[in-house]
């Protein structure tokens, strides 16, 4: 065994932190994850920086903020110069794989027709599948499915349009996810080489579409189910951008709406949304059980999280875009290493996933790369301290082609007992007293009485600002 610890990192997409059991999620069962938290650490607050994928998985995976890795929204390559900490963990001694999604440069078909562009990202196995549906003919999901005699068309579900019937769960894109990790971990048993697997599912993301047999018992319960956190008229005391998204996600008329959909809708899509989620915890159930049967659990440092949440009709929008409700940029952050931490501890403190790239590095005694930003976890982990961060900050400029900044140029930071939304259009923005208004309902940002508060919270997202800017190229001189 090596004195080095292995990482299981395994990364879902678009999971809200609250979309399991041992987050309070009554309705959805998770017990292999729940059994993860209960023997590790379960952060409470841990933030994305950025509201979508590609920013998202640039900063967490170099440790630096997305625009300062200049990788800002979706559709943009990230730039060769950027250092990776799988790259790090390389050349440092590690093994390192993927199954799944990178999402690192642009990844569709236009763009990209062979597969997704990489830098020298350390990978020595890259088993690469950006999304379940066959766009590329070197998605290895679909090269899978293909080798079983197998193809599954989606199937719509009665009773409501918005959800459709995926692959049965042997055969979806998570199970081919943690396949490929279980094959990768039975290879190095017994050996004293260090790894690493990255585990990029693309569940839950949408389209929303579970195993039948996962969705039925959650349609079973459909009328026990919550609705969204939206009443009616919100919008209107929002942003011009929510204004928009309510109509559809994304400005997409046709994705849904949702000013046209009915309360059985609503209820049908959190169905399927939980029902991927139960799949996701079996997949973690396999590794977890590859991990014990060949004896590398006690030195394998297992991650569960998110690269971003889900709205999920939340304040009348669905999916994601340039909203910073908690449902988007609070994430699940769960760590195990049984062989450091004995005992279950659930940190309070904000974390951001931007320091689990320094914290891998230094559980690995390797040398903290010059360029990182974030800070690394490891006193939490080894509870020498219970404090980490007093604020959080998240990014956003997903704009498209045509405009070149609108309400999809944001930023935000909270505290303990505020948060600051601010767009660039300077006609928009929010603010929310947090410990009066946790559900985010009321927009202070016109709110007279308030402003001291809002000139308060303008200031921490000014040094926020200031603390994120590039500490490279390094400094060698005083002058």
């Amino acid at each position: 065994m090596s004195d080095k610890p292995n990482i299981l990192w395994i990364c879902t997409d678009q999971q809200r932190f609250d979309s399991l059991g041992c987050y309070g999620n009554q309705y959805v069962r998770t017990p292999n994850i729940d059994k993860l938290a209960s023997n590790g650490l379960l952060f409470e607050n841990a933030y994305s920086q950025s509201t979508v994928c590609a920013p998202s998985r640039g900063s967490f995976l170099t440790g630096r903020y997305p625009r300062t890795v200049r990788l800002r929204k979706n559709g943009q390559n990230i730039p060769d110069s950027e250092v990776l900490v799988t790259k790090l963990l390389h050349d440092a001694g590690y093994t390192c794989g993927l199954s799944g999604k990178l999402h690192l440069s642009a990844c569709f078909p236009t763009a990209s027709h062979g597969t997704e562009r990489r830098i020298d990202d350390g990978y020595d196995m890259f088993h690469w599948s950006h999304h379940p549906k066959d766009d590329w003919a070197t998605n290895e999901y679909s090269q899978w499915l293909r080798a079983k005699g197998k193809k599954f068309p989606a199937r719509p579900v009665e009773g409501c349009e918005y959800v459709v019937y995926g692959p049965d769960a042997e055969d979806h894109q998570a199970a081919w996810c943690a396949e490929k990790a279980i094959d990768y971990i039975q290879a190095h048993e017994g050996k004293r080489q260090p790894w690493v697997f990255s585990v990029n599912i693309f569940a839950p993301h949408h389209p929303f579409d579970p195993p039948e047999s996962y969705l039925k018992r959650y349609l079973n319960m459909l009328d026990e189910l919550p609705l969204p956190n939206y009443y009616e008229g919100e919008p209107e005391s929002k942003t011009s951008g929510q204004r928009r998204d309510h109509q559809g996600a994304y400005a997409n008329p046709k994705l849904y709406p949702f000013n046209k959909m009915s309360d059985s809708d609503h209820r049908y899509l959190t169905a399927a949304y939980y029902a991927m989620v139960e799949l996701i915890d079996d997949q973690v159930g396999r590794m977890l059980e590859a991990l014990e049967r060949t004896g590398q659990l006690d030195n394998t440092i297992v991650v569960f999280m998110s690269d971003h949440g889900e709205l999920l009709g939340d304040h009348g929008v669905y999916l994601k875009g340039a909203h910073f409700y908690e449902p988007s940029v609070h994430v699940p952050l769960i760590v195990s290493w049984p062989a450091v931490i004995k005992q279950p501890v659930r940190p309070s403190t904000f974390v951001e996933l931007v320091d689990l790239a320094p914290t891998f590095l230094e559980a690995a005694g390797i040398e903290r790369h010059p360029g990182m930003q974030g800070k690394s976890l490891m006193k939490l982990w080894s509870g020498e301290t219970a404090d980490h961060r007093s604020d959080v900050y998240c990014e956003a400029y997903e704009s498209s082609n045509r405009k070149p900044y609108g309400m999809e140029y944001a930023m935000m930071v909270r505290d303990r007992t505020h948060k600051l939304v601010v767009y660039h259009t300077r006609q928009d923005g929010e603010l929310y007293d947090l410990e009066t208004d946790p559900g985010e309902r009321r927009n202070l940002w016109s709110s007279s009485e308030h402003a001291s508060v809002k000139l308060r919270m303008m200031e921490l997202l000014c040094h926020r600002m200031a603390e994120t800017i590039d500490p490279l190229p390094e400094k060698l001189a005083p002058w």
